[in-house]
């Protein structure tokens, strides 16, 4: 039998891990609370994640005879395990589109007394939260009082805090310019240097029209039981609307590596959690600062963060939509490049995961990490059942 081996990881396997908490006491958490058919999906996804019941390969180096073990993983959207890989490929994707411009980071953050409604219609008040945002921000671009052009935006939804509390809002990259109507010239944000709007304006506005769009929702009869609604939107005009602008990033190849931080993030990655008793759940909420849970709050919180069923979470608007991305996109940069200002190096797209794996770790999975013979995949039943039939090397991948 070939000796084992282990590839270095691309970065340092967390102590605890959350699947613990799931495959411990998810079965009782089902049997007593309502859950819905995606939470009990995301669940079991995770219980399951790169262990022998969603099957596995052998990589034996038949030069060296190192063998390594690898369980799949399960590649939902909400497990901690299964991001890193698509995060650095989407980030690579965005790079090649972004504009040689500034931009801005600008949150939009709903009040807490919407949590309630957001439990019960998550898809009408999310869709309602990037619409609003959105078109404050393109409204205000095309303003001729204040640029007067079409901004380039990205979005990406959360609802999250530290301590896994309800709270939706959305990052937004936005460029600190826009496409001039006639597509002809490219106007400057006239506060490039501090900021893009002020942000009152951003927070009167933004507030009006998801206000505009709730009170449809309301009388359409999307946002569930609301007995009272009047005496909450009365509160909701009365509360200042938390909008928060950061001055713009150091430079545009910054910015998608900023944004990836955000885009295929979990509510609490297993790097945060620091004690899995027998009753309770500690982790890391800021700084130094924990939190503790009982087991069934702790499984409340994060599922109250499972999207609904094919919910798109990373949007764009502007000249950064689908039907701008070829056409009013690529004039803007044209004019941008004429002005001297050069785009970002575009990397070639990988052939395959493995190149682009490779790319991103500096090693080849296809090769021994000992003495760099090629590496033969088995797989994993079939090989320890004496029948080592080779399996191809093709497909997604890992997901380290």
């Amino acid at each position: 039998m070939p000796k084992h081996g282990a590839r270095s990881a691309v970065a340092e396997r967390p102590r605890l891990d959350m699947a613990q908490i799931f495959r411990a006491k998810g079965e009782a958490f089902r049997r007593s609370h309502v859950v819905t058919r995606q939470q009990v999906k995301a669940m079991r996804a995770i219980e399951r994640c790169r262990t022998e019941a969603l099957g596995g390969h052998v990589d034996v180096c038949h030069s060296c005879g190192l063998m390594e073990i690898s369980y799949n993983s399960c590649r939902n959207r909400h497990c901690p395990k299964c991001q890193s890989l698509s995060q650095a490929k989407w980030i690579e994707e965005r790079i090649a589109r972004i504009l040689p411009t500034s931009y801005f980071h600008v949150v939009f953050t709903l009040p807490r007394s919407l949590a309630p409604i957001a439990r019960v219609a998550p898809r009408a008040i999310y869709d309602l939260l990037f619409a609003a945002s959105s078109k404050t921000l393109l409204e205000l671009g095309r303003d001729p009082k204040r640029l007067g052009g079409q901004l380039a935006i990205t979005s990406v939804l959360h609802t999250w805090t530290r301590k896994l509390e309800l709270h939706p809002h959305v990052h937004c990259i936005v460029s600190g310019g826009g496409l001039s109507p006639d597509g002809r010239r490219w106007f400057v944000a006239r506060g490039k240097d501090r900021y893009l709007f002020p942000v009152k304006v951003l927070s009167s506005l933004f507030r009006g029209k998801f206000m505009a769009g709730l009170c449809r929702l309301f009388e359409a009869g999307e946002l569930g039981d609301v007995s009272d609604f009047d005496d909450l939107k009365k509160r909701l005009y009365e509360h200042n609307w938390v909008v928060y602008a950061k001055r713009p990033f150091a430079g545009p190849e910054h910015v998608y590596r900023y944004l990836g931080r955000y885009t295929h993030r979990v509510g609490i990655s297993n790097h945060r959690l620091r004690e899995i008793a027998d009753d309770s759940v500690t982790f890391v909420t800021r700084g130094d600062e924990t939190a503790t849970l009982s087991h069934d709050e702790f499984l409340a919180r994060f599922l109250q963060h499972v999207l609904p069923h094919g919910y798109v979470k990373i949007r764009h608007f502007g000249l950064m939509a689908a039907s701008n991305a070829t056409t009013k996109l690529e004039v803007a940069r044209d004019l941008l490049e004429a002005d001297g200002i050069r785009s970002p190096e575009r990397l070639e797209p990988a052939a395959s995961w493995q190149d682009f794996y490779e790319r991103l770790t500096g090693e080849d999975p296809r090769r021994c990490p000992a003495c760099k013979a090629p590496l033969v995949r088995y797989d994993l039943n079939a090989f320890f059942a004496g029948e080592p039939l080779a399996v191809s090397r093709e497909g997604k991948g890992p997901d380290p």
